[in-house]
C-alpha cells in the first residue's frame, strides 16, 4: 500500500445544518470563463448557499468548514482539475463531468487548508493504470479542513502491484469525505496513513465492479481490499492519532477485506451496511487498535469482526445485526473508548434502507448539498 459548490451570491445568507436536518439546493449554470494553464475552469456565482456542520471526530479540534462560501472554481479537464487544486487561491472546486487522469499523472493536493472539492451530479475522477509507480487517482498530505463530496473515485480494478490507491490522506487533519463511491482501486479505494487525524467519512459507498487481477508481483490474486488505516505495526508515531468516524457507509459488493482494516485508531464505525457476498474479513481490528462497532448491519457476509492476531487495545461491539454470516461476531471483550463528540444515530432496523436509499451512501447527490443526516 503507498505510503478528500459552497458558493453564496454577496447577498445570500450561508444556511447551517446538522446530519439531523440539512438543506438542498441545486446548482446553476456558469457565469464566466477564466483561462488557466491552457484549461478552461469557469466560476459558478450562484451555487449552493448551504454550509454543513460536520459530526463525528471531524468536528472536534475545530471542525470542518472546507472553502466555505467562496465563489466556485468548475473544472471539465485534467489540466484544470490539477491547476486548480495547487491554486491555494482556489476554495472551492466543482468538478463537472467525468475527468481521466493520465498515467502517471495521479494529482497530488498538498499543505493546504479551507478547501473544498466537490462533484456535480455523476461527476467522477478515473484512472486506467495497473502499474506501481503510475496509478492512483489523488494523494492528499499534510492538509486541514477540506472537504471531499459527492465525487466518483474510478479506478482500474485491483491488482497487487503494490502500487497506488484511488484515494489517500497522508499526515491530514479535519478532512470531511462525504457522499463519494469509492471503487475498483488498483492498491485499495481509500487509505488513511500517516498520523491523519479528527476525519469523518460519511455516507460513502466501497465497492468493486471489475474482477481483481490476477498475478500481481506483490502476491495476491485478489486484492479487493477497500480500506486501510495505518501503515504497518512499526508506525508508531501513528500512537495518538487516527481518530475517525465512520458513519452511514456501505460497503458493497465485491470488498473481499479492509472495511476498514485498523491499526493504532480510534475508529467509531457506527449505522453502516455490509453487504459483500465475496468477503473474507470485514472489519478488520490490527494493532494497538481501538474500535467502537456501534448499530451496523452485516448480511451475508464473512468475518463481521476479525480480530486477526488479537493484539488490539478494544473492540466493542454494540446494537449491531447480523444477518445470515459466518465467523465471528463478537468483540474481544474490552470497552472501546467514549467518543466525546454527540452524533446523529439511527436505529439498527433502519440502517439499511437509509444506507441503499436513492440519496444513501455513495455520490448520490446534486452537488456540494446537505443530506438528509
Amino acid at each position: 500500500m503507498k505510503t478528500y459548490s459552497l458558493y453564496a451570491a454577496a447577498v445570500a445568507v450561508a444556511m447551517a445544518c446538522t446530519f439531523s436536518s440539512c438543506t438542498k439546493k441545486s446548482d446553476s449554470s456558469v457565469s464566466e470563463t477564466i483561462d488557466t494553464s491552457s484549461a478552461a475552469m469557469t466560476t459558478d456565482s450562484t451555487t449552493n448557499a448551504t454550509t454543513c456542520s460536520v459530526q463525528g471526530w471531524a468536528s472536534e479540534n475545530g471542525g470542518v468548514t472546507g472553502g466555505g462560501s467562496a465563489t466556485a472554481t468548475v473544472v471539465t479537464t485534467y489540466d484544470a482539475l490539477k491547476a486548480a487544486i495547487a491554486d491555494k487561491t482556489v476554495k472551492v472546486i466543482q468538478v463537472d463531468g467525468a475527468i481521466t487522469i493520465p498515467s502517471g499523472g495521479r494529482i497530488s493536493f498538498q499543505d493546504q487548508s479551507g478547501k473544498t472539492l466537490y462533484g456535480s451530479a455523476g461527476a467522477k475522477l478515473v484512472s486506467t493504470d495497473q502499474t506501481k509507480d503510475k496509478s492512483g487517482i489523488i494523494y492528499v498530505k499534510r492538509c486541514s479542513n477540506i472537504i471531499i463530496r459527492n465525487l466518483i473515485f474510478d479506478g482500474p480494478g485491483a491488482y497487487d502491484t503494490d502500487g497506488w490507491d484511488n484515494a489517500t490522506l497522508d499526515a491530514c487533519t479535519n478532512v470531511w469525505v462525504d457522499h463519494c463511491e469509492f471503487r475498483d482501486g488498483l492498491d485499495g479505494n481509500f487509505d488513511i496513513k500517516n498520523t491523519s487525524d479528527y476525519i469523518t467519512v460519511s455516507y460513502c459507498k466501497f465497492n468493486y465492479l471489475k474482477a481483481p487481477k490476477a498475478g500481481g508481483p506483490g502476491g495476491s490474486d485478489d486484492h479487493r481490499f477497500s480500506d486501510l488505516i495505518g501503515s504497518s505495526d512499526g508506525a508508531t508515531t501513528d500512537r495518538g492519532h487516527f481518530r475517525i468516524t465512520f458513519v452511514r457507509c456501505w460497503w458493497a459488493e465485491g470488498c473481499v477485506a479492509r472495511m476498514p482494516r485498523v491499526r493504532f485508531g480510534q475508529v467509531h464505525v457506527l449505522n453502516s451496511y455490509y453487504s459483500s457476498t465475496v468477503s473474507k474479513s470485514c472489519i478488520q481490528a490490527g494493532f494497538e487498535a481501538n474500535l467502537l462497532i456501534e448499530s451496523n448491519v452485516f448480511e451475508k457476509v464473512k468475518n463481521p469482526i476479525d480480530l486477526m492476531d488479537k493484539n488490539s487495545t478494544a473492540v466493542e461491539v454494540k446494537n449491531n445485526e447480523f444477518i445470515s454470516v459466518s465467523g465471528n461476531t463478537e468483540g474481544n471483550g474490552t470497552a472501546a473508548f467514549t467518543p466525546p463528540y454527540s452524533i446523529s444515530k439511527i436505529d439498527t432496523s433502519a440502517v439499511k434502507s437509509t444506507v441503499t436509499a436513492a440519496t444513501g451512501a455513495g455520490a448520490t447527490l446534486t452537488g456540494n448539498t446537505c443530506s438528509s443526516y
